[in-house]
């Protein structure tokens, strides 16, 4: 997990019915943050199995140019697949029930392109009823957060009804049927197929991850929002993003190399 009560300070700030956190980076305690994130980094690239193989068939070398080759080599893909690897450990840690149930960034096209669709829908379902519930989620990360960032992730949001996308979900099925989670898998098929997702079954989360503070922006797009769905908004603020982001990633290669 990325243990962000580890190394950021979290507020929680009441807006109307909606959640908001913002989860401030500690600066004498990024070191820990850069060690936690890289630990995690490269199971959501390639899996531990596949590692383990590659490390008892070809040796350390070829361990480590499997992670190598799976990294994004660009500042802009890193910063956005790390937004993306934040939200999807945030909702299996700190949502309180929802689970992101496949990694999405091992289907990358390319490392070197960025996955389309809904950035990461976490899933929860009723122990009661069986019934799934939805936490459809766009995860942004920028040097410095804007206004138009938060309304291009609006716009991703309300999208399909404020749904998640049947496509995103019939990608999440297939790849739950290639893992062998077939009653998770039947269960997203039946939503999708042959009952229609209410939307009391839908939440909506916005996560940030910027060098600059995410409070207002986030305050005010949440206080904007008129629709039907609850809203959380999260925001995780590291000043120095850039140089932090690449200290993930620079941890993450030389971790691999020391397999």
């Amino acid at each position: 997990m990325a243990q962000f009560n580890d190394w950021c300070v979290p507020v929680v700030i009441p807006v109307g019915q909606h959640h908001l956190r913002v989860l401030t980076g500690q600066a004498t305690t990024l070191t820990t943050g850069i060690q936690a994130t890289a630990a995690i980094v490269p199971h959501h690239y390639v899996t531990s199995e596949h590692v383990a193989r590659a490390l008892a068939r070809l040796g350390k070398s070829a361990a480590a140019e499997l992670i190598h080759g799976m990294l994004p080599t660009t500042k802009q893909l890193r910063s956005g697949d790390l937004g993306e690897i934040y939200a999807t450990e945030w909702i299996d840690s700190q949502s309180g029930g929802y689970s992101a149930p496949i990694k999405r960034l091992r289907w990358k096209d390319h490392r070197d392109m960025a996955m389309r669709g809904d950035d990461v829908i976490g899933i929860r379902q009723d122990p009661q009823t069986q019934s799934l519930h939805f936490l459809k989620t766009e995860a942004k990360s920028r040097a410095q957060l804007t206004t138009q960032v938060l309304t291009e992730a609006r716009a991703g949001l309300d999208k399909d009804g404020g749904r998640p996308s049947p496509h995103a979900l019939a990608f999440i099925s297939s790849r739950l049927l290639d893992l062998g989670n077939l009653p998770l898998a039947d269960a997203i098929d039946d939503a999708l197929l042959r009952h229609n997702i209410p939307l009391q079954n839908v939440r909506h989360l916005l996560f940030t991850f910027s060098g600059n503070a995410p409070a207002a922006m986030l305050t005010a797009s949440l206080q904007t929002y008129s629709g039907q769905i609850m809203q959380w908004g999260v925001g995780l603020h590291v000043t120095d993003h850039g140089a932090f982001i690449e200290a993930v990633y620079g941890q993450v290669i030389a971790n691999a190399n020391n397999l």
